[in-house]
């Protein structure tokens, strides 16, 4: 069974920095797709950042040049690490992951696999 657990969210003012983890464990983590998407109060869900099961990353206009995903193979860890933030990223953060072999632009699919969420307040 795919579990994804996220970590590191947190209240941060304007312009601050935070890093999310993202601990996965029950399939084979290297050669999937995974990313980190987010759902603000009364808006929907949308694609922040994820690798496609090329290893490319992409991702949304609106976090280019702050948000940077990484991943550790060996840990089975994959992060954000989120500069400049601004209020507008306030939002319940989620770790997804799909086993299918996804490639090309996937920050509007539908992932199979998704955590629970972390809070990211910025005020």
């Amino acid at each position: 069974e795919v579990q994804l657990v996220e970590s590191g969210g947190g209240s941060v003012q304007p312009g601050g920095s935070l890093r999310l983890s993202c601990d996965a464990s029950g399939y084979t983590y290297s050669s999937n797709c995974m990313g980190w998407f987010r759902q603000a109060p009364g808006k929907e869900r949308e694609g922040v950042a994820a690798f496609d099961s090329a290893g490319r990353t992409y991702y949304a206009d609106s976090v280019k040049g702050r948000f940077t995903i990484t991943k550790d193979s060996g840990k089975n860890t994959l992060y954000l690490q989120m500069n400049s933030l601004k209020p507008e990223d306030t939002a319940m953060y989620y770790c997804a992951a799909d086993i299918r072999p996804l490639l090309g632009y996937v920050l509007d699919v539908n992932f199979g696999y998704w955590g629970q969420g972390t809070q990211v307040t910025v005020s």
